[in-house]
């Protein structure tokens, strides 16, 4: 079974997105670390059941060698652009999910992760389907090891013109909904110190 991991932001500046969510959930963000292969960094922020939530953008130091999660030329404000679902066995469900990418090998401190990536960077179906991800054997994924912020997903909404097949995909988790909508799009609600609050 699919288990849901964490959700992202996307921005074309970390600072810039990290207040958008700071000023919206009213907590602080953790420093996060730096993805050298894709050129990006980001920041985090535990959730309550194993979740959390990372703000990603690229990283102005580095020279990315690919592409990932639609970063590539990203412009507008930040937003919600992805859901991540980890995987008991990446390359079988890759093997029968055949638009989710390739299997790439990840390291971060340590992390260690394999996680699939269209080879042009992009998201599968603009974000309507999950990246997939497997941690190491071993790993205590983030989602366990962040400090508890008080805050909790409690639903996590996938807009998409191709909702009702995209609900087929095998991942029982009540606060997830798929909404059939025009364009592709994630809308994401939690319960903070401070009330409800959405991000989109």
């Amino acid at each position: 079974m699919w288990e849901l991991d964490h959700i992202a932001v996307g921005c074309a500046d970390l600072d810039a997105g990290t207040a958008w969510v700071e000023s919206i959930l009213r907590v602080p963000l953790l420093p996060g670390g730096k993805h050298a292969r894709f050129g990006t960094h980001n920041r985090l922020l535990g959730l309550a059941g194993g979740v959390y939530l990372e703000v990603i953008a690229p990283d102005p130091d580095a020279q990315a060698q690919e592409s990932w999660f639609g970063l590539a030329g990203f412009n507008g404000p930040p937003r919600m652009v992805n859901w991540i679902v980890r995987v008991p066995d990446l390359p079988a469900t890759l093997a029968t999910h055949t638009g989710g990418g390739r299997a790439v090998s990840m390291e971060r401190g340590a992390l260690n992760w394999r996680i699939a990536v269209p080879a042009d960077g992009s998201l599968p179906q603009a974000g309507g389907f999950p990246t997939l991800l497997q941690w190491g054997q071993g790993i205590t994924p983030p989602g366990i090891s962040l400090p508890a912020s008080g805050c909790a997903l409690t639903a996590l909404t996938i807009l998409h013109p191709n909702a009702k097949r995209l609900a087929e995909i095998p991942l029982a988790d009540p606060r997830i909904r798929f909404e059939l909508a025009p364009a592709p799009g994630l809308r994401a609600t939690f319960d903070t110190p401070s009330g409800e609050k959405t991000l989109s």
